[in-house]
């Protein structure tokens, strides 16, 4: 089965059957599957949203149907953990949520009446990685390395291909690796398992926040090298600082449109200024795949 054909099969079976209509060239390099109440079903594709053949208005009975599929008949459980609007699910595909939030002093507690969801077919791409790794490691060793993109270019995919290559080991020798997979995109753990290739020697630390995920990984796992997700807050590059200095190797991924984008963001000057990090890779999708720029960062 292949990743949209297992994402669709979370639908209600009368979308399902939309979704399975869709052409195969479609399916194949679907992103997203959109369901918004009251509103024809769509499929997102290199950024167009397309109408699911056959298929009416959305009702609110195919969002709670999709979410008890997608939870096994859990959604009430689900919906409970919900706090940043989505969930992974078997096969590391994930649902995003919108609908009425219940708060309790600030923080979410529940969220409920929903009014739309957003199913994201995850694939990997194994290899994608391979002549980045090979660039990078031409002097022998692995540089502290940043992955840099605008959000949905792929910079999730790259990096799970370079832990799966570091963790096994080829032209240079495996390494132990710490992720910190703090909205669960990377591994997609689903009852303890990783739904995605990510190397032999790698331990997953999935739902906490990376700069906790990072100093407990550091601490209790001892990797020789450490990546995540999205660096996001001053916790979290203050935490890479803190491993970095410790002598292990770091590995993560930037909201950046390249190196002169991520220069101006004040949030990883420090970083820059110390020079943590001495390459970036930065991704260019194309409508006929992705392109990476391997470049040192300036001192």
């Amino acid at each position: 089965m292949g990743a949209f054909d297992e994402a669709a099969a979370m639908l209600p079976p009368g979308l399902r059957l939309g979704a399975q209509a869709l052409p195969g060239l479609v399916r194949r390099r679907a992103e997203e599957i959109r369901l918004r109440g009251g509103r024809p079903p769509t499929v997102v594709v290199g950024g167009d949203e397309l109408p699911l053949p056959g298929c009416g208005p959305v009702t609110g009975r195919d969002l709670a149907l999709t979410v008890e599929i997608a939870t096994g008949a859990s959604a009430h459980t689900a919906l409970e953990r919900v706090r940043q609007g989505y969930f992974t699910v078997r096969g590391g595909h994930r649902l995003g949520l919108c609908g009425t939030v219940t708060a309790e002093e600030g923080q979410v507690k529940n969220l409920r009446r929903l009014s739309s969801l957003n199913l994201r077919v995850a694939r990997a791409v194994p290899g994608c990685g391979e002549q980045v790794l090979s660039e990078l490691t031409q002097g022998g060793s692995l540089p502290n390395v940043l992955l840099l993109a605008p959000p949905g270019q792929g910079k999730t995919t790259l990096l799970r291909d370079l832990v799966r290559l570091v963790s096994n080991g080829g032209s240079l020798p495996p390494l132990r690796v710490g992720l910190a997979d703090e909205r669960g995109e990377v591994a997609a753990l689903w009852e303890g398992l990783p739904q995605f290739d990510v190397g032999e020697r790698t331990d997953v630390l999935e739902g906490c926040p990376k700069a906790q995920g990072l100093m407990m990984l550091l601490r209790g796992m001892n990797p020789q090298l450490l990546a995540c997700d999205e660096i996001t807050l001053p916790a979290d590059c203050a935490a890479l600082e803190t491993c970095g200095n410790c002598g292990v190797k770091l590995m993560a991924t930037v909201h950046a449109g390249g190196v002169e984008d991520l220069m101006t963001k004040p949030l990883y000057r420090g970083l820059l200024e110390r020079r943590l990090f001495s390459h970036a890779v930065t991704i260019d999708r194309r409508r006929l795949g992705s392109y990476y720029q391997v470049e040192a960062l300036p001192c």
